[in-house]
């Protein structure tokens, strides 16, 4: 939503970082035909919902407007941001409404001010069944090695069944896709070979996700032993320095910032946040996440049984497919440790 309102150099470095289309209705229909995709997902609970709190008589261009309720889908809603216990409670009852109350604060009161023009605001909510279920009945403690020096027992799931199952010996890694009730969507998770390996797998981590994606649309389901520990993660992550320093999306966040399709008045990009949570046992997995952008005014077929004992640090990545169309959104990622 920030990028659809920025303009000249800005816009340059956010079509550059995050991979948009040259043409601008290009992104909109696209992000349009996105949200429709995803919120229309049968068997599975899948919510994309956007919003955007204002500050009260802060001008905003109509045009803008318009995109955001046309291809956003994204609803306005005027804030007084100098009363700041009030705005955050507001921005936050939407987190909570809009993540099934997994997510109850994505904003403090200490994050708004009289000097903040808008908050932009992106929540993702995912609840699924596994297609097979675990029986929690098989569910054990087994040893889970943290690092190399490291065992903790955890509470792990098992199950025989047919899955998708590859090794990247290239990575020194091996991947698995666990498909959720709507076969569309599915978890996939990439083990690396060594208890330590994991750092080696992020270091390359969209090389070893394309490979994985590649090869799994390849093969056929084989009969495979899978060891999982259940697993449940909250995470709140400041993503400025990562866009701005790592990325390259520097000048949304400085006083050359260009955010004229949003207003005349000048903006700059102040926090960038996301907040995540994934619960992963034997019935399904449930997810959510928020984005928050803050604006300030300154004057994203073998017959042999193979095991897969998922008992070291891991990645894992909850996605929307649909092959015959080359249809793929990563919905949600990270790792566990």
């Amino acid at each position: 939503m920030a990028a659809n309102g920025a303009d000249g150099s800005t816009e340059a470095q956010f079509k550059n970082v995050l991979k948009l289309p040259a043409s601008k209705p290009q992104t909109l229909e696209g992000y349009q035909n996105l949200i429709d995709k995803l919120n229309n997902v049968e068997n599975v609970t899948l919510k994309l919902a956007n919003k955007m709190f204002i500050g009260k008589d802060f001008p905003i261009k109509p045009e803008y407007k318009q995109d955001l309720e046309t291809y956003y889908k994204s609803g306005i809603q005027s804030v007084d941001f100098s009363k700041s216990q009030e705005a955050a409670n507001t921005i936050n009852t939407w987190c909570k409404e809009q993540t099934n109350d997994r997510i109850k604060n994505i904003i403090n009161e200490g994050d708004v001010n009289d000097a903040t023009a808008l908050v932009l605001a992106n929540a993702v909510y995912f609840k699924g069944l596994w297609a097979h279920q675990f029986d929690p009945k098989a569910t054990t403690d087994r040893p889970f090695h943290i690092d190399a020096n490291t065992v903790k027992d955890v509470p792990t799931m098992y199950r025989k069944g047919n899955y998708k199952y590859v090794e990247l010996p290239e990575y020194d890694a091996k991947c698995i896709e666990l498909p959720y009730a709507n076969k569309e969507v599915s978890m996939v998770i990439i083990l690396p070979n060594k208890i330590d390996g994991l750092a080696a797998l992020i270091d390359k981590l969209e090389e070893v996700n394309a490979e994985c994606s590649s090869r799994l649309t390849q093969i056929y389901e084989r009969e495979v032993k899978v060891y999982l520990p259940r697993f449940r993660s909250e995470t709140k992550l400041d993503l400025k320095d990562t866009l701005s320093n790592k990325m390259g999306l520097s000048e949304a966040f400085s006083n050359k910032a260009n955010f004229n399709g949003i207003s005349n008045v000048p903006l700059k990009i102040d926090k960038v946040v996301q907040k995540a949570f994934i619960e992963v046992n034997e019935e399904g997995s449930e997810a959510a996440a928020v984005t928050e952008v803050e604006l300030v005014n300154y004057s994203l077929i073998v017959n042999q049984t193979k095991e897969i004992h998922i008992d070291h640090p891991f990645l894992y990545g909850i996605i929307k497919s649909k092959r015959e169309e080359e249809f793929y959104v990563l919905l949600f990622a990270g790792y566990v440790l």
